[in-house]
């Protein structure tokens, strides 16, 4: 959920803060089947727990409904499934969920949220409460060789640099985009191209943000990195460069996308149509631009030269599961990989 102030764009971060934990000391014990992860290909904050999802091989144990790229203002619907139903749920719209449990629910129907099958109900919209309890919790139901995306040891460091990449980049291109007034625009777009400047620092050097493996902390990044040339570039004027026009960013993006779990979780389709048709008073007319070129991100990264591998002491994700393959035409680039 998001608001525009009078100078500042605000992100509400309320969420519904229950959780689905391992011990089974709240409401909510893990149980493989019992949920269902509701998403939407187009937003950068549910593609979080897509990946994540499928890196850790929570397909079987977690199912995935998804909507279509667009939205009205009561909530993301489940268009693409053939009745207009989740198959799953069968309701027609995410907001169904919500309304099951919270009847007066006040809040933006938001995207991701896990929501409990058997009752019908949301459980948590909690963002990213989500992605760590997959990683922390819900281990007895990881594929073997699942990568540790939240390593104990490096949580302290961790912590603090997603917080730096949530508010200068992942926040920060909504900030430049949904800003109010000149100057408030001139701020974020000045924080979000420091904390570009910032990450291309760091990750001279090292291949991943925490080093030799990818983390949570890369899942965060990328979702942002995937849509900037596409949406954010030209949509949220936060134009100073393209990620194209940034080399060491631009290079640990293919990586990324080249590694199973990322690209080919990516729908540009989706993503493009989401940002130009539902944010009308951004772009009034609603036409979807044709570029950028796609074809790019197959192209060589060369950043296994910095050493290490994606998954660590793990191993690679096996196919993208029946049903959740991304149409080829969204993402044309993975014909080429």
């Amino acid at each position: 959920m998001s608001t525009y102030v009078e100078e500042s764009f605000t992100r509400d971060t309320d969420y519904i803060a229950d959780r689905i934990t391992a011990d089974g000391g709240g409401d909510w014990p893990v149980a493989p089947s019992r949920y269902r992860l509701v998403v939407a290909r187009a937003c950068p904050w549910a593609h979080r727990s897509i990946i994540v999802r499928r890196l850790l091989g929570l397909e079987d144990a977690i199912s995935m409904g998804v909507c279509g790229p667009t939205h009205d203002e009561r909530s993301w619907t489940f268009d693409l499934d053939p009745d207009g139903l989740d198959p799953v749920l069968r309701i027609p719209r995410i907001q169904d969920a919500y309304l099951a449990r919270f009847p007066d629910y006040p809040k933006g129907i938001t995207v991701p949220c896990l929501v409990d099958v058997p009752s019908g109900r949301v459980v948590t919209n909690d963002v990213p409460t989500i992605t760590l309890d997959l990683e922390t919790q819900w281990q007895a139901y990881q594929r073997a060789g699942a990568p540790d995306l939240y390593p104990e040891a490096l949580r302290p460091e961790m912590d603090v640099v997603m917080e730096r990449v949530y508010r200068s980049v992942n926040n920060g291109v909504y900030r430049c985009g949904f800003a109010g007034t000149q100057d408030a625009y001139e701020a974020a777009y000045d924080q979000l191209f420091a904390g570009l400047d910032w990450l291309s620092h760091r990750l001279a050097d090292r291949r991943y943000l925490m080093g030799d493996a990818i983390t949570e902390a890369d899942v965060r990044l990328f979702t942002t990195l995937v849509r900037f040339d596409a949406v954010y570039h030209g949509h949220f004027k936060c134009n100073r460069q393209k990620l194209t026009e940034m080399p060491v960013l631009w290079s640990y993006a293919r990586d990324l996308f080249q590694t199973p779990g990322f690209g080919d979780t990516v729908d540009f389709a989706h993503i493009k149509r989401h940002y130009y048709v539902v944010h009308h008073d951004v772009n009034p007319t609603g036409i979807v631009p044709k570029g950028p070129l796609l074809e790019e991100w197959a192209a060589p990264h060369d950043r296994d030269r910095l050493g290490g591998g994606p998954f660590g002491s793990g191993t690679t994700p096996g196919p993208v599961a029946t049903g959740e393959v991304v149409p080829p035409e969204h993402n044309p680039a993975l014909a080429l990989l």
